[in-house]
């Protein structure tokens, strides 16, 4: 999954981004994903949309699961 996981770490470490990102998530599926995939670009853990929706299908974590529930649309 290339970067994914290392990004999703990252992500995860910072809790506003982490609740930014949920937020935006519930309301624009789509432009979450697209936020993830330019973090990666900043962090230097690029992403592409597939691998983001890989990384949280293959989640044990059930708060990031709801996550696409949720936003199943654009996940």
């Amino acid at each position: 999954m290339g970067n994914a996981a290392a990004l999703y770490k990252r992500i995860e470490g910072d809790q506003e981004l982490t609740r930014s990102l949920f937020r935006q998530a519930l309301q624009n599926p789509g432009g979450a994903i697209d936020a993830i995939c330019a973090i990666g670009e900043q962090l230097e853990l690029p992403v592409t949309a597939d691998e983001v929706k890989a990384h949280i299908n293959n989640l044990d974590d059930d708060l990031s699961k709801q996550w696409l529930i949720k936003a199943r649309g654009g996940l």
